[in-house]
């Protein structure tokens, strides 16, 4: 099973289960590296219907190892999209009043052009001979799919972590063209403790002798235990240390004693071996090299002379902030110095921090105080953008 899972993925690459919209030669993407990545595709999955004004599309943009099946069973795994809590008909995010459109990013590995998919110029997977993509590579991108649709202003983006990153981009790069945006759980740069994490993931793949300097697919071998490696080190960040002693603790493993040896002893122990096992059967290694290090470039006060309010300078967008107390990988004091900055820049900010112990990863689950944030802001912007209940 897991070798079609992974079969799968790599067919997803090229040919998604989900529309996929492809630009030529004739509109090539502008990439942060310098070059031209042409021809290119963006896979993509929508929700609800567009109004004829085209003022209710909600962008949703996911995090490091998401995808565009944010509402809708995924097609490798057979689990329901990753914010079916959050969106579909009659939900806070509702499918019935707004056009959702979410897409794999750039760099990913569901459908859109990243290292597992064909290089034109070889016939083979890109591997390492794509370009680092970075977040405003990705924007430009989401901004020529957003084109595609003829939609002049997008009603709200949002987006946690990774995504949130993506919805700070899109309000500094295109702040006419957003007229709310929710970030959640990010920052908007990384921290040095992230790079490290990161990096530890990065070279665990790429220590890995199946990686085959990027070539794997090449070679018939895939760095299966590197990249588990790399998802069991970073599913902690994602987690708080107050929720893996209330689920965990020190409780063993279906076993009454230790065995002194090195089987899995320890719950906690056997939930990672299980989160990193799964992990390969649904993600490209070399797109998790991308991805990781898109996030690593993310500085957006160094692309304003280092100074972040001015990447919202003049800006008429409507903000939503929301972090979580548990979150140490992107803390509240993230979030707070996005909001001086919006402050100082004169926009309309609200913040919200929510007491939890579910840590990072949060923002993705049933968290009623998080739901009701959303609710809110989406209820007083549609209000302000004239759209009906």
């Amino acid at each position: 099973m897991a070798a079609l899972r992974a079969g799968k993925t790599n067919n997803e690459a090229d040919q998604p289960s989900s529309p996929v919209l492809r630009f030529g030669a004739d509109k090539p993407l502008k990439l942060d590296a310098g070059t031209l990545l042409s021809p290119f595709q963006i896979a993509y999955q929508t929700y609800g219907t567009l109004n004829d004004a085209r003022s209710n599309a909600i962008l949703v943009c996911h995090a490091l190892t998401g995808d565009q099946h944010v509402a809708n069973t995924n097609p490798v795994t057979g689990k329901p999209g990753w914010w079916e809590v959050l969106i579909g008909p009659g939900r806070i995010i509702d499918t019935n009043r707004f056009f959702v459109i979410c897409s794999n990013v750039i760099g990913g590995c569901l459908g859109s052009t990243g290292p597992a998919s064909t290089n034109p110029a070889t016939g083979k997977p890109y591997g390492l001979d794509l370009p680092v993509i970075t977040i405003r590579d990705m924007v430009r991108a989401q901004q020529m799919l957003i084109d595609h649709f003829g939609i002049e202003k997008l009603f709200c983006v949002l987006g946690g972590s990774m995504g949130g990153m993506q919805v700070l981009e899109w309000a500094s790069s295109y702040p006419e063209r957003v007229f709310s945006a929710l970030p959640i759980a990010t920052g908007a740069r990384h921290s040095s403790q992230n790079i490290a994490f990161h990096e530890v993931g990065r070279q665990a793949v790429m220590a890995d002798p199946d990686w085959h300097g990027g070539k794997y697919f090449e070679n018939g071998k895939r760095p299966e235990k590197g990249l588990a490696v790399a998802r069991m080190a970073a599913h902690i960040t994602y987690l708080s240390e107050a929720a893996l002693h209330r689920k965990f603790g020190r409780n063993l493993q279906d076993r009454e004693a230790l065995t002194f040896g090195f089987d899995a002893d320890f719950q906690i122990e056997s939930y990672l071996r299980h989160q990193g096992m799964t992990f390969v059967d649904r993600f490209d290694a070399n797109s998790y090299l991308y991805m990781t290090r898109s996030m690593d470039y993310f500085d957006l006060a160094a692309d304003h002379g280092g100074r972040l309010a001015d990447a919202f300078a003049g800006t008429k967008t409507r903000f939503c902030l929301v972090s979580f107390t548990s979150d140490w990988l992107f803390p509240t004091e993230e979030s707070r110095s996005i909001v001086h900055a919006l402050n100082a820049a004169g926009a309309s900010v609200s913040f919200v921090e929510i007491e939890t112990d579910r840590g990072h990863d949060a923002f993705l689950l049933d968290e009623p105080e998080l739901f009701a944030a959303i609710n809110g802001f989406i209820g007083s912007a549609a209000r302000a953008r004239g759209l009906s209940a």
